[in-house]
């Protein structure tokens, strides 16, 4: 009903939670050895379980200038047997826009890769609305889950849809893998979908720790940030201050008594000079927490000799 897409019930599979729809999701499209796609900064997870599965991730550095949001052209040359994509992203929050998106689908489908859309972070979004790919073809997978916007990251409840020739090849690995969630765990998830309101309020406190944050972390010197329209990260270059993002990151907890994630999390590459911001919690931690980091950079001298 969101997206105003009519999809048949029965092309959706139930998962323990988007992990396990990515399981089922790589071992139904791709043989041993694949190629598949990442924008990187990206999802760390990703990589981790095509690389368990014997498939082959191929990071792809996303341009700054682009949002972190892979283009077509950045595509170009990689010979992928697959290609997985998400918007709203982890760690950025960027999404991409219907024509991004449909192009990404259709360099997809030249290539003759299939497509996935990881769609998690789906209702958790400010100005504008997030694309899901369904509205653009029915051939590629999407997975989404009950953890984000409807706050149960424990329960472990996901699903997937996928074109109605691939449903009973997905069921079959289920039965082999896990065979389903708990039947708990969906009869909350069932319930969770009534709260409308409950959901809506915490979205409108993360719209608020997002003002925050964008108005609070250049005061405090990361001024260098990519725009989250959805989830809630932030992503920050601070190669003005670092280039070892791990002791940068262990030096603000130990300091200043704040959690952040060093970069290398998400971009093997480029990570050594960023770092990501969550602002998922309660709006008083979060301005605790930029109090706390701005009397931490305030006695730091930006660095003259940075590379990149």
């Amino acid at each position: 009903e969101r997206h105003g897409v009519d999809v048949n019930s029965e092309r959706a599979v139930v998962t323990p939670g988007s992990s396990g729809a990515f399981i089922l999701s790589f071992t139904a499209l791709f043989d041993a050895g694949a190629r598949v796609g990442i924008g990187a900064p990206g999802y760390p997870s990703y990589r981790q379980i095509l690389k368990a599965l014997d498939l082959c991730p191929v990071d792809i550095p996303a341009r700054e200038e682009a949002r972190y949001q892979l283009q077509p052209a950045d595509l170009m040359g990689q010979k992928l047997d697959g290609l997985l994509m998400a918007s709203p992203s982890n760690p950025t929050g960027t999404m991409l826009s219907r024509d991004e998106l449909a192009a990404l689908m259709g360099w997809a489908e030249s290539e003759g890769a299939a497509f996935i859309s990881d769609e998690i972070y789906h209702g958790i979004e400010y100005e504008a609305r997030a694309v899901t790919a369904l509205e653009v073809s029915d051939t590629c997978h999407v997975i989404n889950s009950f953890s984000k916007y409807y706050s149960m990251t424990g329960w472990r409840v996901g699903w997937m849809v996928v074109p109605e020739a691939q449903v009973r090849a997905v069921e079959r690995i289920a039965q082999n893998m896990f065979i389903c969630p708990p039947h708990a765990a969906q009869v909350a998830a069932l319930a969770a979908m009534d709260c409308e309101t409950e959901l809506q309020e915490n979205l409108a406190q993360y719209a608020k720790n997002r003002q925050m944050m964008l108005e609070g972390l250049p005061k405090a010197g990361f001024d260098r940030i990519a725009p989250p329209d959805g989830a809630f990260y932030v992503y920050a270059d601070v190669s003005d201050w670092t280039d070892d993002s791990v002791s940068f990151a262990k030096e603000v907890l130990e300091k200043a008594g704040v959690a952040v994630t060093p970069g290398l999390d998400f971009d093997p590459v480029r990570g050594a000079q960023t770092l990501r911001f969550s602002y998922a919690r309660a709006t008083a931690d979060i301005e605790e927490g930029l109090a706390r980091l701005t009397a931490f950079m305030a006695g730091r001298d930006r660095r003259t000799n940075r590379k990149g």
